[in-house]
């Protein structure tokens, strides 16, 4: 009897590998973009491979499963295998016949055709995916923005969700806000806002957005009863297409501005720091703005990083100077978009005065003049001997002079503080083109102007005052 059942039991393989079959299918023929697509293999055979796909339609598999039966029909036993592969088709296709090893014997399940409509999007659907833009025009760097809203009616299921993002690419982004959610019309409304700006001329897109939806759903399995199971399906919003415009040549900024520029005195000490803060507030590439630095001579001057917060540009400027000086007017030369004009802006110009300043003496050579008549009677009374001897005297003198150079015995040695940093930077602001005092000056301003303290090179400094005498 025990040879009997494994008899048995092996006549019943030997049937299931004869009759092995591959039928390809799927759960609907006809779906809407953004609907999920059940393609299924199903396979009469006990000894078969599970096909590894990972593509469909030319998109990627979502998910995959499998399921195992064993049925008796009037006495006769098969065992079905069903290996199953979810993805979400984006236009019509075919999916060509599988191979997959039967037995050890290649095999081919049929061809199935799937069709894909684009369904007009229903005002009153459970799930609403769009894109506003605030215009269809602008111009390079100009900014404006796009609304992301999501749309969930009220009593809707959602198991769960994934979301991409558009491609935004061609523009900068500026900004993105956190989403804000608000009940509207039977709605929850999720809004995100991106601030952005084009970043060349010609047609640029936004691409779509898309919201992957989990819900639940019910299918029957082979035994003919219902079961839950989840079903995914992608929203889709609307594309925008902006048409940009180039700016005109002679400008490289876009929008509307205002601009000041303030100090923190008018009234100075020498080698003190007088501080300016430059502003300019507006909407527009704010970011495309450069330095406000000026050149004043003999007036040097430090800037600091421009920083931009939303729509306000600051940058703080530092001057130290030792005599009276003018800060001219900064100027800011943009397009506005509304107006189609090219517009400047300036500041007003400032004036600054520094205490005990000298006002810098120009070097006039006055030319004595001589009564021509008395210096020619003047040479007719002296004999010419005594003139040569006179000349002799002189040229002898001059040399000894030039050899002993007695000036020496009598000059006095000056002396200069290295400690007073705030003296020393003044005297050795004159020679500032020298690459080394150009050094010192700088480890002495960042001393003096800022929390950081830096030794000086002792010996180099020693040798700069012997240079130039200080």
């Amino acid at each position: 009897m025990k040879n009997l059942g494994k008899i048995v039991l092996v006549l019943l393989l030997l049937k299931l590998t004869l009759n092995a079959d591959i039928k390809a299918s799927v759960d609907s023929t006809s779906v809407e973009l953004g609907e999920m697509v059940t393609y299924s293999l199903h396979l009469s055979s006990a000894n078969a491979n599970r096909p590894v796909i990972q593509t469909l339609c030319g998109v990627n598999v979502i998910s995959t499963s499998s399921q195992s039966s064993i049925e008796m029909i009037n006495g006769k036993v098969s065992r079905n295998n069903t290996f199953s592969y979810k993805f979400i088709p984006q236009k019509d296709c075919v999916i060509e016949p599988m191979e997959i090893e039967v037995d050890g014997v290649m095999q081919k399940s049929n061809a199935v055709e799937i069709k894909v409509t684009r369904g007009v999007v229903n005002a009153d659907a459970d799930f609403i995916l769009s894109l506003q833009s605030s215009t269809k025009e602008a111009y390079v760097g100009e900014s404006f923005e796009v609304t992301l809203l999501f749309k969930q009616k009220l009593g809707a299921e959602a198991v769960d969700s994934k979301f991409e993002a558009p491609e935004l690419k061609g523009f900068w982004i500026k900004s993105e806000s956190q989403p804000q959610k608000s009940q509207e019309s039977g709605y929850i409304v999720t809004k995100i806002l991106y601030k952005m700006a084009p970043q060349r001329a010609g047609e640029l897109n936004i691409s779509k957005a898309k919201m992957s939806i989990a819900s639940r759903s019910h299918s029957q399995d082979s035994w003919g009863s219902w079961v839950p199971k989840i079903k995914w399906r992608t929203y889709y919003s609307n594309e925008l297409t902006i048409d940009v415009k180039p700016l005109p040549s002679e400008v490289d900024l876009v929008g509307n501005f205002s601009i000041m520029a303030e100090v923190d005195k008018n009234e100075i000490n020498p080698t003190e720091a007088l501080n300016l803060t430059v502003e300019v507030l507006g909407d527009g590439n704010l970011e495309d703005i450069k330095s406000f630095k000026p050149y004043i001579e003999g007036v040097n001057i430090f800037d600091e990083k421009i920083s931009i917060d939303k729509n306000k540009l600051t940058q703080k400027i530092a001057f130290v100077a030792q005599n009276n000086f003018t800060i001219e007017p900064f100027k800011l030369k943009y397009f506005d978009p509304k107006t189609k004009e090219i517009k400047t802006i300036k500041t007003n110009k400032i004036e600054i005065k520094v205490k005990n300043s000298k006002p810098k003496e120009e070097l006039v050579i006055k030319k004595e003049s001589t009564n021509e008549q008395t210096l020619v009677e003047s040479r007719e009374t002296i004999p010419s001997i005594w003139t040569l001897l006179v000349f002799i005297v002189g040229l002898i003198l001059g040399v000894v002079i030039g050899l002993v150079k007695p000036w020496k015995f009598f000059k006095k040695q000056k002396s200069l503080h290295i400690k007073d940093e705030r003296v020393l930077l003044v005297k050795l602001l004159p020679y500032k083109n020298d690459e080394e005092v150009k050094k010192i000056i700088e480890i002495i301003e960042q001393n003096i102007y800022s929390d950081t303290k830096t030794e000086i090179d002792k010996k180099m400094l020693r040798e700069i005052i012997k240079k130039y005498e200080l």
